[in-house]
């Protein structure tokens, strides 16, 4: 058993309480391999964000749970190497099992989500309770983030042809039930690159697809019933055009590529939603920069020729997104 205060990591409870009252959330970013930790830190510090480090079950699986949790404690301390101890929390992604929630809180993390969105409600409900009696009884207490409604498209282990909104009639209900710290909800946000289909959209005169806004109604009737109370954005990622048309433009195919923009996420960010994941929008500016090198230097096998552009674009973006979307800036 190692608990995350022995990695330097922290829990969500205080950093939520801070986003809510400030009106910013803070950046989930999902990450596999080591520069893609690498380029999360190195934004996060320069510009002085919290960050919540995410792992979904398939990560886990690839990168492996024992390197995973030493690279944890690695973040931490190239956070303190860098010069500025920034709030770190290691969040599982879309856990599916009970099994799996409480192996990796044996394994270090300190937040964990268990998505029974998929259940029956009731059968939502226990599975989430069950996940949160054990997170809560530990020494060093582990945050617990549920979910409601079901969020349409593929990314990594989680997919779902349709997307059912939550209803803002179940959530007091579900809160009270379960002891959840934090509530992901679903108000038109989607796993992937690929958001919504052509015919969801319109067009604009460039050709580019323009996705329906956000619920924000359902959004305000969930904060009227539960004040206060933190909730999490999954499937957040803007997919910039600019990474589809590099990529594209150096081989790729990735038609009608289309994400939530990003001033629908800033007013997301203003109000109780405290969380927002990203993972599509990094995949793409890493594959971009990559796929670039490969194309003007067709002799390049060095990986760190290839992967350190990656990680610099990465970075970029990150410091992009916490400066100028979430608001997390400064907050650390």
């Amino acid at each position: 058993m190692t608990s995350y205060k022995e990695l330097g990591l922290v829990n969500t409870k205080d950093m939520f309480a801070k986003a809510v009252k400030g009106g910013y959330a803070i950046p989930a970013y999902n990450f596999n391999n080591m520069e893609q930790l690498q380029s999360i830190i190195l934004a996060c510090v320069e510009t002085k964000s919290p960050v919540i480090l995410q792992v979904s079950s398939g990560a886990r699986k690839y990168a492996n749970k024992n390197l995973l949790k030493n690279m944890a404690r690695g973040a931490v301390e190239y956070a303190h190497e860098l010069g500025y101890d920034i709030p770190i929390v290691l969040h599982l992604d879309h856990g599916d099992t009970y099994e799996l929630c409480v192996d990796c809180i044996e394994s270090g993390f300190s937040s964990i989500m268990i998505d029974g969105s998929h259940l029956p409600y009731d059968e939502n409900v226990a599975l989430t309770k069950k996940v949160c009696e054990y997170a809560h009884k530990q020494k060093d207490y582990v945050t617990v983030e549920g979910e409601l409604g079901v969020l349409a498209g593929v990314e990594d282990d989680v997919s779902a042809e349709e997307s059912h909104y939550t209803k803002p009639e179940e959530v007091q209900d579900f809160v009270k039930k379960t002891g959840v710290d934090s509530l992901a909800i679903s108000i038109g946000t989607s796993h992937g690159r690929q958001k919504f289909k052509p015919e969801q959209c319109t067009r604009n005169a460039d050709g580019i697809l323009i996705p329906p806004p956000l619920a924000f109604n359902v959004l305000a009737e969930i904060e009227k019933k539960l004040p206060g109370f933190p909730i999490v954005l999954h499937g957040s990622s803007s997919v910039p055009q600019e990474y589809v048309h590099e990529i594209e433009q150096y081989g790729g195919k990735l038609k009608d590529s289309v994400g939530i923009p990003e001033e629908q996420l800033r007013k997301a960010a203003k109000s109780a939603v405290c969380k927002i994941n990203i993972d599509s929008d990094g995949r793409l500016a890493m594959t971009s920069a990559i796929r670039k090198v490969f194309v003007e230097h067709p002799e390049e096998f060095d990986p760190r020729k290839y992967l350190g552009p990656a990680r610099d674009e990465l970075k970029k973006l990150y410091m992009h997104k916490n400066k100028e979307v979430l608001g997390s800036a400064g907050q650390a």
